[in-house]
């Protein structure tokens, strides 16, 4: 059972008419960088909650949430009608395992998300603990339109950040644009496209894939890497070269 905490926001961004991030002062338990938390509303005398990774750093107290409203979502809608200074209720502890100390020694890090799950990535970066071990790290960003590429800009700062060491690809499927590519990521790997647009491989041998987003992408992915990487899945007590984050 999660404990729970009362919760305030301080900040609003709306990115595009169904995109918006929130920024709540929450007293809420330490968290590590890659970790989620459950966002809840009392709506019509019921809790109604849901999973939402953290896009801050865990030394950021300004606690980020990106979040995309579900046509008919039961909690999206209701928090894309919140304000300033209103309440909301914050789970006290963060869960999951989608982070930097669960995945093994290798030379490339390799971040693939689609949508709002870019979160985990970018509070990793933010915070930049337990990075140093990875020679490289490629930052992928896959959206439908240009327009929901709403971190860009900080993307392009933590670039700079990292002085070579990270290098960042964004992915639009629904228009062509001047810097990205286009299509699907399973597709884009199978194809070579993406390795190529960063100039490194995907190699079961010294390369490690975080997945992080849209389940069929993640789905579809793990297979196209299982076929034409000869990669397998990561566990604690049988290592391997993917790793995904299951919400609970």
């Amino acid at each position: 059972m999660s404990q729970w905490v009362n919760g305030k926001i301080t900040d609003i961004k709306p990115w595009t008419d169904s995109l918006f991030s929130i920024q709540i002062e929450a007293p809420i338990d330490p968290f590590i960088a890659g970790q989620y938390t459950k966002l809840a509303l009392e709506i019509d005398g019921t809790r109604v909650q849901r999973a939402y990774s953290y896009v801050n750093a865990p030394s950021d107290h300004r606690l980020e949430i990106y979040l995309v409203t579900v046509p008919g979502g039961k909690l999206s809608i209701p928090l894309h009608r919140l304000c300033i200074g209103e309440d909301i209720i914050v789970a006290s502890k963060a869960q999951g395992f989608f982070i930097l100390s669960e995945v093994p020694v290798c030379k490339t890090l390799w971040m693939l998300a689609t949508g709002t799950g870019i979160g985990p990535y970018l509070s990793i970066l933010q915070e930049g603990k337990d990075v140093e071990r990875f020679e490289r790290m490629i930052l992928v960003h896959a959206v439908r339109f240009a327009s929901d590429l709403s971190y860009l800009p900080l993307m392009k700062k933590l670039e700079k950040r990292y002085q070579g060491r990270l290098s960042i690809q964004t992915v639009v499927s629904r228009e062509k644009t001047s810097h990205s590519l286009m299509g699907r990521i399973p597709e884009l790997i199978e194809k070579g496209t993406l390795e190529a647009s960063v100039n490194q491989k995907i190699e079961a041998q010294s390369s490690h894939v975080m997945l992080c987003g849209n389940p069929q992408m993640v789905k579809d992915t793990f297979k196209t890497l299982e076929e034409h990487r000869q990669m397998r899945k990561h566990f604690r007590k049988k290592p391997g070269h993917m790793s995904s984050e299951q919400y609970w």
